[in-house]
Order: structure tokens, then sequence, then C-alpha cells
């Protein structure tokens, strides 16, 4: 029995972005560097204290590990699209509060 070939309808848009379905190697690295950058950012994004550094290297290799699975996810699902919207969101509201903080001095000092 022979299996089918791989075709971009096959993948994701990200992978199918990469060429993960005419060279599967280089495509899912591809894939996962964007992965592992796109949650870097995220993580970065979403949580607002700073850690120590050991804390800070555990939380890096755990995202380095975690990204690998989720990279195979992404090979058929929309996971870097998702971290993408999540980057957006949070972005957003990062910007949201720092023009909130801005502001709040400038109410005070109007009063």
């Amino acid at each position: 029995m022979e299996g089918r070939e791989m075709t971009v309808d096959d993948v994701s848009f990200a992978a199918g972005l990469f060429n993960l379905h005419e060279n599967i190697a280089l495509g899912f690295w591809l894939l996962y560097l964007t992965v592992v950058i796109l949650s870097i950012v995220v993580f970065n994004l979403g949580f607002a204290r700073k850690l120590p550094l050991l804390k800070n290297i555990v939380v890096y290799a755990a995202l380095l590990i975690g990204s690998l699975i989720i990279a195979f996810f992404g090979v058929f699902y929309p996971v870097v699209e998702s971290l993408i919207v999540a980057g957006l969101i949070l972005g957003i509201y990062r910007i949201r509060l720092r023009m909130h903080k801005r502001s709040k001095p400038q109410k005070e000092q109007t009063n």
C-alpha cells in the first residue's frame, strides 16, 4: 500500500508558508523557530513581573521543550496563527495599560 503525498491543503497556513509539504525537515524547523519566537513574545507580553535569572532559565528551557510539542500540532492546526492573535491582543492590552497609567498622573495634577 502506497502512502499519499502531502499537499499544501493538508497542512496549516503557517506550515504551508514554510513549504513543509515539500521539505519536511526545513519546514518543520522553521515552524518550530516561529513557535518559539512567538511563545517568547507572548510570554513576555503576558507576564508582567521580571524573574530572577535562574527562574528565567528554567522558564525558557521549559518553553523550548514545550514549543517542540506545540510545533508538532502546528503542522496541521493553526497554532502559529493563534500565537499571533494572542500576541496582538496582549500587545494592545499593554499599550492601553501604559496609556492609562500615563493619563492617571495628569488627571491627579488637574484636581
